[in-house]
Formats: structure tokens, C-alpha cells, sequence
């Protein structure tokens, strides 16, 4: 089947328009309790929470419509984390969750993001079947009426609960006591229960991206712009400084001089320390492919091993959940711990760095300056006229084999399509810049010159 609404992380777009519409959000709830309702026997429970978008309203009010209509039962969380309503769905003993969110997207997109009642995000055969139910007129017959109609209550103590579910990841036995952090929470989500989490941990909080309107999320901010977080250590005089995104399931931290620390750099501190451990499950970190080589050689020496996945974090910890791995996670942020949390959590993963750099009491640019190599990597776009499966693109097929034999075994190549425009990004690595500039060029302009594009 191919799927019109469901993408790499759920439905996402230009908010009321297309496929993130109320109407449509209508739809995915009934069809949401539609399914839950033949699995079943109480009225299917579903948690809705959601961003700091201006369109969020629209959303949840339908999507609460939605379930509704069907006899299922609502429970509000209002703005907080991805993560924190994974949470929920699971601790409530909910049916279901849902995610009103389109991630480190500006404030005019949104989307919606689904948890089954394990706190899993749902797998791709379970959204094309909701959209296949979506679609047809199942979801306008035979609906319940009078009593059976479902109801909408608000969790008033959503944030607390989630504040103190973070807090226990923590190590009981430490403290973030003489820390000063700067933690920015991009207008998004976590504009309370980060700076709560850090604050009731002991340290001295400094936070920015804490004043959302509707419109600001992730503007010049956040995991997507690390800069004024970077700023703002430097004006501090911060220890470190945790930058998230609009929906909190991603981080970028920055070390006390400024420098960025991606999410390559937080696996290998972390995985070189759980494999020291024992603790790193089969001695393995899950990644996708765009993760920097120099991960792997770092995980390698330290007697471990690289397993990569397609890129987008639900691809990651399905490979986590079916080989029975613990952490895992991509170079944009996403961190998935999984003995903690079923899906990525900023605020989590910035936790175990934190206790990581309270046990070893060295500052961060000293402890990431020896997690890793890494090796010089380059990633360039082209937006093509038309979009065809690599196999059908001879011509770029035989230009990413002829780079990938002039790197031997010194660097990669990975060439994948956008997953919702017809953008074609190209990632070399290799020991020489100049070497990897040419390699993606070249591959980026012959699949240019066979379809066409700019």
C-alpha cells in the first residue's frame, strides 16, 4: 500500500491543510478507538497531548471528537514532551497515546504521532492499517449513541507525574548541586518540566526557550539552532547547556566553552561507558546509517559493536526491541534509553550525561573530546523533478559504486530519498574533504542530469 497520510514519524504537514487537517484528525481518532474497541472489553482509554503550537488546539479538539464518537475515553494532558506521553499512556494503563506535534518543524506545520498501549510507537504495518480504516466508511456507520458516547477529562497533574518519572532516572545516590545549566526548551513542550527537572535535581538553572506564543516554537532556538543555547552557557559561565526540540525528544548539548555536542558524541560517551560497565546490552549500540564512522571505530575500540537502521528513531528501536538492545539512537538527538523510556527523551538522555560528568568530574569538552574521532563527513540536497526508486537510476546507481570503490574501506556513501518531498540527500565520508565535497557533487549531479531538478 502506499501510504498518503502515514509517513517516517506519523502524520506531519502544513497544519490544516492536506493531511493535518481536523477533518483527518477526526478520522484517526474514531479509527484509533474504531480498532482499540475489537481488542478491547472497557471503553478504549486514549491520552492526547501535544506541542506549543498555535494549530494544536484545532487538532486536539478533534482528535478528542474522534475518539469520542467512537465511545472511547480522553485524557488531556495539554502541552508536554513526546516522550512524557509515551509515559503516561503506559503508567495510566491507557489503550493508546497520541502526539500533537511536528517536531523541530516551525510553528506552521503539525502532525500527529501514535503509541500503542506498551508506549511503542506504532509499527509501519499498524499505520497503514488505520489508514486503510481511515479511508474507507467503516468509521461512519454503526457508531454508538446516546450513553455510549465516549467522554474527555483533563489530567491536571500530567506535569508532575512526567517530572518525577525523569527524576528517578537519575542516580538516587547523586546531585547536580553546584552545576549551573542552561537548558532550552525551544518554546516548545518541556517549557516547564525541563527547567522543573533540573531545578528539583539541585542544580542552578538558567533557562531560555521557556516563553512559547503559539508561533515561536523552534525559532532560532532549541536542538534545530544549538547557537543561543551555545550563548547563553558562554554568558552564564554554564557548566553545559541542554538544547531541545519543539517536542523534547531530541537534544543537543553544549559543553562549557560553547561547542556543540551532537547526538554521535553522547552515544559514544555513553556506550563506551555502559560496555566499561557490563552494562551495555550484547555489547551493542544502535544507530542509523547516517551516524559518523568514527562512532563505530570508538564503539570497536571499546570492544563493542555498531549495528545500523534506516534513518528515524522508530526505526532504531524496533532493531532495539527485536535483538533485545538497550541503547541506541541518531546523530540529530535522538537518544533512546530504552531501560528507561520506550521512545527518544531529551531530557533523559541529558541526565545520564549529566551523571556520567558528576562521576567522572571532568568538564564536557574534556569528556567529549575523547569519545570519538571523527571521520570528516559532508551531506548535500538536490530537490529532483521527478522521484524514482534508487534501482531505477542507473546512472546515479554506477556514480555512488564508483565513490564507494574510490573510499575502499577509509569512508561511506549513503544516498537515501527525503521521506516527504522529492529531495534527494547524498552523505559521503571519508579522510579528505576535498575528496568527499567531489564524491557527493558528482552523485548529486548525475541523478540531477537523469531526472532532472535543481
Amino acid at each position: 500500500m502506499t501510504r498518503k497520510l502515514f509517513g517516517t514519524d506519523g502524520v506531519r504537514g502544513l497544519a490544516n491543510s492536506g493531511a493535518v487537517t481536523p477533518e483527518i484528525a477526526f478520522r484517526i481518532g474514531a479509527g484509533i478507538v474504531h480498532q482499540l474497541r475489537k481488542k478491547t472489553k472497557h471503553a478504549p482509554r486514549v491520552v492526547i497531548g501535544k506541542d506549543t503550537r498555535l494549530s494544536g488546539y484545532l487538532l486536539e479538539t478533534a482528535l478528542s471528537a474522534g475518539v469520542c464518537t467512537w465511545g472511547g475515553r480522553v485524557m488531556l494532558s495539554g502541552p508536554l514532551p513526546t516522550p512524557a506521553v509515551a509515559h503516561l499512556t503506559t503508567s495510566m494503563r491507557a489503550d493508546a497515546g497520541v502526539v500533537i506535534s511536528a517536531s523541530h518543524n516551525p510553528y506552521f506545520d503539525n502532525g500527529i504521532k501514535i503509541f500503542g498501549g506498551d508506549g511503542f510507537k506504532l509499527p509501519d504495518e499498524a499505520e497503514a492499517e488505520l489508514e486503510r480504516l481511515i479511508e474507507s466508511d467503516a468509521l461512519d456507520h454503526d457508531r454508538p449513541t446516546g450513553s455510549d458516547v465516549g467522554v474527555a477529562e483533563r489530567l491536571d497533574d500530567a506535569r508532575g507525574r512526567y517530572v518525577a518519572f525523569v527524576k528517578q532516572t537519575f542516580p538516587s545516590e547523586l546531585t547536580l548541586e553546584g552545576l549551573r545549566i542552561v537548558i532550552d526548551a525551544a518554546h516548545g513542550a518541556a517549557y516547564r518540566v525541563a527547567p522543573t527537572v533540573l531545578a528539583e535535581l539541585g542544580a542552578e538553572v538558567f533557562a531560555i526557550g521557556v516563553d512559547p506564543d503559539g508561533k515561536n516554537i523552534n525559532e532560532k532556538c532549541g536542538a534545530v539552532h544549538p547557537a543561543a543555547c551555545a550563548a547563553e552557557v558562554i554568558r552564564q559561565r554554564a557548566d553545559l547547556g541542554i538544547a531541545l526540540d519543539g517536542d523534547a525528544d531530541r537534544v543537543i548539548v553544549i559543553d562549557e566553552k560553547g561547542n556543540e555536542v551532537d547526538g554521535d558524541a553522547v552515544m559514544a560517551l555513553c556506550a563506551t561507558r555502559m560496555l566499561r560497565d557490563k552494562k551495555l546490552k550484547k555489547k551493542t549500540l544502535v544507530a542509523t546509517v547516517m551516524s559518523n564512522l568514527g562512532l563505530e571505530r570508538a564503539i570497536e575500540a571499546a570492544g563493542g559493536k555498531l549495528v545500523r537502521t534506516a534513518v528515524g528513531d522508530r526505526y532504531v528501536v524496533e532493531e532495539m526491541r527485536k535483538q533485545g538492545y538497550n541503547l541506541g539512537g541518531e546523530q540529530s538527538g535522538h537518544m533512546i534509553f530504552l531501560d528507561h523510556a520506550s521512545t527518544g527523551d531529551g531530557l533523559v538522555a541529558g541526565l545520564q550525561l549529566l551523571a556520567m560528568a558528576v562521576r567522572e568530574k571532568k568538564p564536557l569538552s574534556e569528556l567529549a573530546t575523547g569519545a570519538m574521532t571523527r571521520v570528516p563527513q559532508i551531506l548535500v540536497n538536490g530537490t529532483l523533478k521527478a522521484r524514482k526508486p534508487l534501482d531505477q537510476m542507473p546512472k546515479t546507481t554506477r556514480a555512488i559504486t564508483a565513490a564507494e570503490k574510490k573510499l575502499g574501506k577509509t569512508g561511506r556513501v549513503v544516498v537515501r530519498w527525503s521521506g516527504t518531498e522529492p529531495k534527494l540527500r547524498v552523505m559521503v565520508e571519508g579522510e579528505s574533504d576535498t575528496l568527499i565535497r567531489t564524491l557527493a557533487d558528482g552523485i548529486l549531479s548525475t541523478a540531477k542530469t537523469e531526472l532532472g531538478g535543481s
